[in-house]
């Protein structure tokens, strides 16, 4: 999931900076005899397997190393911050700069959004983009793993790293103790009470669990799946478990909550059960989503025994 929230969009922005122009500079990795080209992925045909990618989504970014075409990638943008050994640049996914792009001489670009024509300036020099949008479903993510493997010449790769991500998560949720009665959950993903319903890819994560969502009854039309609560409907609610996505960028954990008015008469802060989530594994459809629902279930897990 992009966030795409007043608060978020500012402290990305000052994050993204200029991008600087690399030495112009052959790529290490080594094609793959065994892959096959060309391939349509979407609307785009790739001749041949790319060499020289720059990703800038970070969902895409750390598919791409879990897939193994590591090698082949030679910048990401700003916000790509996993794995560690990726090429970390200043590039900005938000507001992409054809030219500093352009600048790492790449064979292929990969984009969560053709954000400012930039498909088309990118054409112009010969270079092709792959857009891979927002995953709004655990399918959704599992089909782009496949597409990205396809994209760069390691397609048993990507199904087998799908059909992985896909049974880890499934023995997650059936090892995860069933409450006696439903539980109910806030997803938090800003201090302005943003939050995910089950339409979303984020809500079905959770869902799995066989949780109740204090978002849904919003029109995802209105909302695109992420509205924003108002602090008198969450404390209605009473939510039973609490997740916060925005731990690293805005410092919330379960004391800031709990000094919230009025947020320490609820019940998932009277029982100790708000839980900090990572907020990149949080927010991206990429392989690591098995660790949230790892988290997921530690939380369900205690709900479960304490009932």
């Amino acid at each position: 999931m992009s966030r795409r929230f007043p608060l978020l969009i500012v402290l990305l922005l000052v994050l993204a900076g200029c991008a600087s122009h690399p030495p112009d500079e052959d790529s290490t990795a080594k094609p793959n005899t065994e892959a096959t080209f060309p391939v349509t992925v979407g609307s785009v045909t790739i001749e041949q397997q790319p060499m020289r990618i720059v990703s800038l989504s970070p969902s895409a970014t750390e598919t791409l190393f879990a897939l193994g075409a590591g090698p082949q990638v030679v910048a990401v943008d700003s916000q790509s911050d996993y794995p560690p050994q990726a090429p970390h640049t200043k590039l900005s996914a938000l507001q992409p700069d054809p030219e500093a792009i352009a600048g790492y001489h790449p064979d292929l670009v990969i984009a969560s959004a053709d954000t400012g024509g930039l498909s088309a300036a990118l054409a112009k020099t010969g270079v092709k983009t792959l857009v891979m949008p927002d995953a709004k479903t655990l399918d959704d993510a599992y089909q782009e793993f496949i597409q990205l493997g396809r994209a760069t010449g390691h397609q048993a790769e990507g199904e087998s790293l799908a059909q992985q991500t896909r049974d880890e998560i499934g023995k997650i949720v059936a090892d995860t103790p069933k409450p006696a009665k439903p539980l109910t959950f806030y997803y938090e993903l800003d201090q302005t009470y943003y939050s995910a319903t089950s339409k979303t890819f984020i809500g079905q994560a959770l869902a799995q669990f066989g949780l109740k969502n204090i978002a849904d009854g919003n029109d995802p039309a209105i909302s695109g799946g992420y509205p924003q609560l108002s602090a008198e409907r969450i404390l209605q609610s009473d939510p039973d478990l609490i997740f916060l996505a925005d731990t690293h960028c805005c410092g919330q954990n379960a004391g800031t909550v709990a000094a919230r008015p009025g947020w320490n008469t609820l019940t998932a802060v009277k029982n100790g059960d708000v839980f900090p989530l990572d907020d990149d594994i949080a927010s991206r459809w990429s392989p690591r989503i098995v660790d949230l629902a790892r988290a997921v279930s530690t939380a369900v897990t205690k709900a479960a025994h304490a009932g």
